[in-house]
């Protein structure tokens, strides 16, 4: 998945959500092994530790076992917390 795939996907997300907080984005997750390089053009920054990374205000999750995914909140269960409204696309 490219930034630009991820972005896509997120805003296609937000669109079908159609105002349901919980089909929102609420969970990037992000497997090492394949998306090594394009982690740094996504500057997701870790603003405190217990905020960890988020790309546009989006919890990132980076694991060699995880699949390269957006969840819903619904799907992620609790693993984006706290979450909050997307920022727009940089």
């Amino acid at each position: 998945m490219t930034l630009d795939e991820l972005n896509d996907r997120l805003d296609a997300m937000a669109e079908a959500a159609a105002g349901d907080p919980q089909q929102m984005p609420g969970l990037i997750t992000i497997n090492s092994d394949l998306w090594v390089k394009d982690l740094a053009d996504m500057r997701a920054p870790c603003k405190a530790i217990h905020d960890g990374m988020r790309y546009r205000d989006v919890v990132v999750q980076v694991s060699s076992g995880a699949k390269t995914e957006v969840l819903t909140r619904t799907q992620a269960d609790g693993r984006g917390e706290p979450y909050r409204e997307m920022m727009p696309r940089p």
